[in-house]
């Protein structure tokens, strides 16, 4: 019988349209909400449910980098209420490693500056349409790589 293999959060890549935000990320998650329609007609003694439109939110958060002029409030804080795509790699970039993307409009931003700790941020993306799973390309993958040098 084969290990399970669980995947480490650490090597979560995350974009936002062709911007890498890993770096200032430290907590993600996705979140697919159905509407669940009752069907039950008369005579049942149980309800009787069917699937219906999918709803999803991405959430992402983590720390604010003063330093650099791409950071979050550049690529999330400036376009709230825009339509972004976003990109997903929950076990880090490689060829055949599993894939999301997905649109997105880039929704709640918070800042938040405790006195005794640094500024963090959490963004709220509400997903729009299909998330499309998909393994990496051997060309995508490498480009990633290259681009992140």
């Amino acid at each position: 019988m084969t290990q399970p293999q669980a995947a480490h959060g650490k090597d979560t890549v995350l974009k936002i349209g062709t911007q890498d935000i890993s770096a200032w990320c430290n907590t993600s998650s996705m979140e697919k909400n159905p509407d669940i329609h009752d069907i039950t007609g008369y005579g049942k003694s149980w309800k009787v449910k069917r699937g219906g439109l999918i709803d999803g939110t991405f959430t992402i958060g983590g720390w604010y980098d003063l330093t650099d002029g791409s950071g979050p409030g550049e690529v999330l804080d400036d376009h709230v209420g825009e339509l972004a795509q976003c990109t997903r790699q929950i076990n880090g970039t490689g060829p055949g490693k599993p894939e999301q993307t997905f649109d997105v409009i880039i929704g709640k931003y918070v800042e938040t500056s405790p006195v005794d700790d640094i500024v963090t941020w959490t963004c709220d993306l509400a997903v729009s349409d299909e998330v499309v799973k998909a393994a990496q390309a051997l060309a995508a993958a490498a480009s990633t790589k290259a681009a992140s040098r």
